[in-house]
């Protein structure tokens, strides 16, 4: 009985230890690491990681592209002529190198290119504008020949118009532009500063050019300097193949202007319309104003057209014009020009659309060159075909970056 008892006992005391020992089971010892909390960005998917990594670097670099948009926007009045003048210098400069290269003096070379280039725009824009004015009192005649027919027209014709009723229109057109005199008077300033702006921008873009002629290796060694040392042949790589592409988006430009011209002109001389010489030259110096230009040099046809000729052949010329503007637009600017700028069609066509609409005509003449440089320059970058060239070694600004870089095959220093 006594050694039951005592087993009895031993059993009360086991239980009685039993917590002691199942608390030290499930406590952590002293000194041991306590447990690990859950992962947070292990239950985010992997998807929806790479999601987020790429939304902030995109916005990132979105904001970056709005300062610059918005900084252009600040500064346009200097940063078009400079732009003008880069494309103005792509046309002048291989001229000048050819000059220089065939031994004549720099200075020469250049004189020469600025000249020849100012001769050019001058002389047609004298020619165009002389025999416009020498037939202006002719087609002065003609159109009150033409404003005389119209109205015996509109008398005579399905309207039945009394002379009381054509008179009270008139008299309403000339009290609604008195009503608007303040209008106008405002739209005349606002004119003179638009004058006052665009002869200073001229003058920028002539000495900008001048430069770009005279130091342009210069400029470009300092645009090299500014980044890293193991950065600078990638850009320096990216800056030629940026200027052999802007070359190429002016020759064709010119080519495609020439077409316009030559078929606006054209089909002036065969119908029999007056001035087209005249016309010609004014539809390809305003070819180089995307829309604006192409809409008042046609408006200036049919007008021609229908003053000299009657509305039948001014309707045939409206007809020309209508069919070079669309072969233009939808032929020769996406085929033509997004074969040598090496921008698909779509591209060039989504890409004057863009710039129409961010920056006016602005945007859309610079649209399709800067489309066609950032894409060969980001091509070139991401290529890494420069990785094999030695980066430019600079000194001053003065000693030009192309005498210490090797000459790549296929291109020629400074054109």
């Amino acid at each position: 009985m006594g050694q039951g008892r005592g087993r009895f006992v031993g059993r009360r005391r086991a239980v009685d230890r039993a917590p002691e020992r199942q608390g030290s089971l499930l406590a952590p010892a002293s000194g041991a690491a306590p447990e690990p909390k859950p992962d947070v960005d292990a239950s985010i998917p992997f998807g929806m990681r790479l999601a987020a990594a790429w939304s902030w670097r995109l916005l990132l670099v979105g904001g970056v592209v709005a300062v610059v948009i918005f900084l252009i926007i600040q500064l346009r009045l200097i940063v078009i002529p400079v732009l003008v003048a880069v494309i103005i210098g792509a046309l002048l400069v291989p001229f000048s190198s050819f000059l220089q290269r065939h031994r004549w003096p720099k200075w020469l070379a250049i004189t020469t290119a600025m000249l020849s280039a100012l001769a050019v725009v001058g002389g047609l824009l004298t020619l165009g504008i002389w025999q416009i004015v020498r037939g202006s009192d002719e087609l002065a005649a003609q159109s009150v020949i033409a404003w005389n027919d119209f109205r015996q027209w509109l008398e005579e014709g399905p309207f039945h118009l009394t002379d009381a009723q054509l008179n009270d229109f008139v008299k309403q057109a000339v009290e609604t532009v008195q009503s608007g005199s303040g209008v106008l008077v405002t739209g005349a300033l606002s004119v003179g500063t638009t004058l006052g702006h665009v002869l200073t921008g001229m003058l920028l873009a002539l000495f900008t050019t001048l430069f770009i002629l005279i130091d342009g290796r210069g400029i470009w060694a300092w645009v090299v300097r500014i980044f890293p040392r193991r950065a600078r042949a990638a850009v320096d790589g990216a800056g030629i193949a940026g200027w052999t592409t802007l070359q190429n988006f002016v020759k064709v430009q010119i080519l495609v202007a020439t077409i316009d011209a030559v078929g606006i002109g054209l089909g002036a001389f065969l119908l029999g319309v007056p001035l087209a010489v005249p016309i010609g030259i004014l539809v390809f110096l305003g070819s180089f104003i995307p829309i604006v230009g192409a809409v008042a040099t046609g408006a200036l046809a049919v007008f021609v057209a229908l003053v000299y000729n009657g509305p039948v052949i001014a309707l045939i010329m409206l007809g020309v014009v209508l069919l070079v503007q669309q072969l233009e637009g939808h032929v020769l600017q996406p085929l033509i020009m997004g074969t040598a700028v090496k921008v698909h069609p779509l591209g060039v066509v989504l890409a004057v659309a863009a710039g129409s609409f961010l920056a006016g005509i602005a945007g859309a003449f610079f649209a399709v060159p800067l489309a066609a440089v950032l894409n060969v320059m980001i091509n070139s970058v991401a290529s890494g075909s420069w990785k094999h060239d030695a980066p430019p070694v600079l000194g001053d600004v003065s000693s030009p970056l192309w005498r210490t870089v090797p000459q790549r095959p296929g291109y020629q220093r400074g054109e």
